[in-house]
């Protein structure tokens, strides 16, 4: 029997290549005044961000411009906030990675409202709720990764000994339109499409794997894992190669939708406080984290024996990767694990001791690490070995 679940809204999404053409049509529906969010300055420059300037003043729109080049912190928020409320922008469209994605989304929450951003982050803010009113919000990732074009949550991070990496949240704030157009990718470098993709493969797998999963999750899980198995390796060898471009914003979009809905593991867990304390990108943590903490859940979980559906998954997932047929499962699932190892070295995923990061700091970030959703909850001896691992693991 089929158990009880829900499943959140999702975004009005127009997916394919070349469909950042209907951008400047979606945005005018809004009204003439843009909010336009980028990373650093590579969108822009590109002849592709040009060529959307130039449409937009073609179709009388205003456009405003404002740079979220890191994860996005409340600092950040507040001062897009502070300079542009006066006159406040009809949408708020954010072109970019998971960082301006989340800093577009954000900033369109914290508009009308004039407060600052971490009163109303999980976890942190003063305020219980956001009330949930926005600037209408239009996401454009030209990554594929994070899924925040269709989640209803912005990470904001304030790196730091008393840091923290802490989502603001509301059903409103999924995006009114998304656009996924792979050819945006086409440039993305190559230590950003592995990390990115590491991080939708890492999403896609711990929300199968999740104890909060469901039915659709799955389905949509195991589609998206699908097209990372054939794509991922092939794209990080061959950026020009949209086809696997193609697969892997599908996966990314696709992990948005089923981690919205199922959760997420100790991967994220990890992530959560690692993000807050170092300044490392999110992608380069699940990346470098991905590989110790599944062979230490699946070790437990084969030792315990008291979960044999989230060992029947790894297996699934498994088969998908290897491709092949008639064999035991504790065979599948150990060639996923070699799968996500080997990738990692041959993307050459860094190890946490380039960010900074210390032995002497692994209590710490235990103590501020989630089980949550996770198959089976590991230890704090259990935390510690997968820091070790993450923290020495070799490079290529």
């Amino acid at each position: 029997m089929v158990k009880e679940f829900s499943l959140a809204s999702m975004p009005q999404l127009h997916f394919g290549a070349g469909m950042i053409s209907v951008l400047p049509t979606a945005a005018k529906n809004f009204g003439g005044r843009v909010l336009l969010i980028t990373g650093a300055h590579s969108f822009i420059s590109s002849e592709h961000g040009q060529n959307l300037l130039e449409e937009f003043r073609a179709s009388n729109i205003l456009v405003e411009q404002f740079s979220i080049a890191k994860e996005p912190s409340p600092d950040m928020i507040d001062a897009a906030v502070k300079e542009f409320s006066d006159e406040q922008p009809d949408c708020v469209i954010a072109v970019g990675g998971g960082s301006a994605l989340d800093g577009g989304k954000a900033i369109s929450a914290m508009l009308p409202l004039g407060r600052p951003v971490k009163d109303y982050l999980e976890g942190v803010g003063k305020v219980p709720a956001h009330p949930g009113v926005k600037v209408p919000f239009i996401a454009v990732p030209t990554t594929s990764g994070t899924g925040s074009e269709a989640t209803k949550n912005a990470v904001i991070s304030e790196i730091g000994e008393a840091g923290y990496k802490r989502s603001l949240r509301h059903n409103n704030f999924v995006p009114d339109l998304a656009i996924v157009d792979p050819v945006l990718t086409l440039s993305c470098p190559s230590a950003t499409t592995a990390a990115s993709g590491m991080d939708a493969f890492t999403q896609l797998l711990e929300s199968y794997v999740s104890t909060a999963s469901n039915p659709m999750t799955d389905a949509l899980a195991v589609e998206g894992l699908k097209c990372v198995a054939g794509a991922l390796a092939n794209v990080y060898r061959d950026g020009a190669n949209l086809e696997a471009r193609t697969d892997m914003a599908l996966a990314s979009y696709l992990s948005g939708i089923t981690l919205a809905n199922a959760g997420l593991g100790l991967v994220h867990g990890f992530a959560s406080p690692i993000g807050g304390y170092f300044e490392i990108p999110h992608g380069v943590i699940c990346s470098t984290l991905m590989g110790p903490v599944n062979r230490i859940t699946v070790r437990k979980l084969r030792v315990r024996k008291n979960h044999p559906e989230a060992l029947k998954k790894y297996a699934t997932v498994g088969k998908i990767f290897s491709q092949e047929g008639r064999r035991p499962d504790d065979y599948y699932i150990d060639s996923l694990l070699s799968t996500i190892e080997s990738w990692s070295k041959e993307m050459n995923i860094p190890s946490l001791s380039r960010y900074g990061i210390k032995r002497d700091h692994f209590n710490k970030i235990v103590e501020g690490t989630g089980n949550k959703n996770n198959p089976i909850a590991l230890e704090h001896d259990e935390m510690v070995e997968v820091l070790e691992a993450a923290f020495t693991h070799p490079e290529s």
